[in-house]
């Protein structure tokens, strides 16, 4: 069967009609390679907190790497390759932000899925910064779609770089308060939005420095008020529970899901903090039955416990503050003082 006229006839022999006929399996295990690679940066990250400060080289490397790509090759219908070496540069520094951006998010999963608690509104957050992971592995959507739209392209930087901060400033400034990085990293993620956009020489304009301030708040005022749907990273509830009863070293003598009305006269809940970032934060409890709000303990006693960087919050319920009937699932939530959910303890209360 011969060829249409106006369809190009590929190349029979040689590289390229290798590349011809496999480019698209290729890129789909380039893709798949990319995964795995992000598995084993999942592995390597366990390994410890300090290395979170190596974000900072990677996150100013990708931001000098997203400017270069649209100030060269355009954006969008704008976005034009003359010749075949256009192409292999743009494709060069896709495959350099693509690595960029794997070791960055896929670094970051660990530690934002231990601090968040599943079932609260922090998850999703976890879940969107796993989309974005998964996204940096996908050669054709990332070639094709992130590095085609300078707003899709930069709105991803966005969310990465305010997701890396909240690691990297602990990391860099240890007993950081959490509230206090995470406006710090929206103030500074919007910066880095802002500068894509407007070039520098504009600066000097009062209608673009008021943009700028404003959109700056804007991010601060969003972070500020968001703060509930962030898990502060890199803390975390290692241990949690309640019991009837504690022992005088502070461990609990049974730890307990479920518990008769008759015990509860005197209850106590023991959680483990782990705070590899220095105590930046005042921890309470707040105990909760039925999602209602039943006490805030505000003196929990934290005192060191166990491993380098963990400290241990006990707390009582007192008598008078519980509900006339106390029947029904009951939470221990380990907040900061700022009302971001570090972790929970469960228990339920039977008739």
């Amino acid at each position: 069967m011969q060829p249409a006229p106006d369809e190009p006839k590929r190349p029979r022999r040689g590289i390229r009609a290798f590349f011809a006929r496999y480019g698209r399996m290729l890129w789909w295990l380039h893709s798949f390679y990319a995964l795995g690679l992000g598995i084993f940066i999942i592995i390597f990250a366990r390994k410890g907190f300090a290395h979170a400060r190596w974000l900072a080289v990677t996150l100013a490397t990708a931001w000098i790497v997203v400017i270069l790509v649209f100030r060269v090759f355009g954006s969008g219908s704008d976005r034009a390759f003359e010749g075949r070496t256009a192409k292999i540069r743009f494709y060069v520094m896709t495959y350099v932000l693509k690595n960029l951006y794997q070791g960055m998010l896929f670094f970051l999963l660990p530690f934002y899925w231990r601090s968040a608690t599943l079932d609260t509104p922090n998850q999703w957050f976890v879940v969107a910064l796993g989309l974005c992971a998964f996204l940096s592995t996908l050669d054709v959507v990332f070639d094709q779609v992130l590095m085609r739209w300078k707003v899709a392209a930069s709105l991803f930087y966005f969310f990465t770089l305010f997701a890396c901060l909240n690691l990297v400033i602990p990391a860099l400034l240890p007993n950081s308060r959490s509230l206090v990085t995470m406006t710090a990293a929206a103030a500074i993620s919007a910066l880095a939005f802002w500068m894509m956009h407007v070039p520098p020489r504009n600066l000097g304009r009062p209608l673009v420095v008021v943009g700028l301030v404003v959109w700056t708040m804007s991010g601060v005022l969003g972070a500020y008020f968001g703060r509930a749907g962030v898990p502060p990273v890199a803390m975390y509830v290692s241990y949690g529970a309640v019991g009837p009863q504690i022992l005088d070293d502070g461990r609990l003598a049974v730890e307990a899901t479920t518990l008769h009305r008759s015990l509860v006269d005197e209850l106590h809940a023991v959680t483990d903090v782990v705070i590899p970032g220095g105590k930046g934060d005042r921890l309470v409890h707040v105990w909760s039955h039925e999602g209602e709000v039943v006490d805030r303990a505000t003196s929990v006693d934290p005192r060191a416990f166990g491993p380098t960087g963990t400290i241990r919050l006990r707390s009582q319920l007192e008598p008078d503050t519980l509900p006339e009937d106390p029947t029904g699932q009951w939470t221990v939530d380990v907040m900061t003082q700022d009302g971001q959910l570090v972790g929970r303890a469960g228990f339920l209360i039977i008739e």
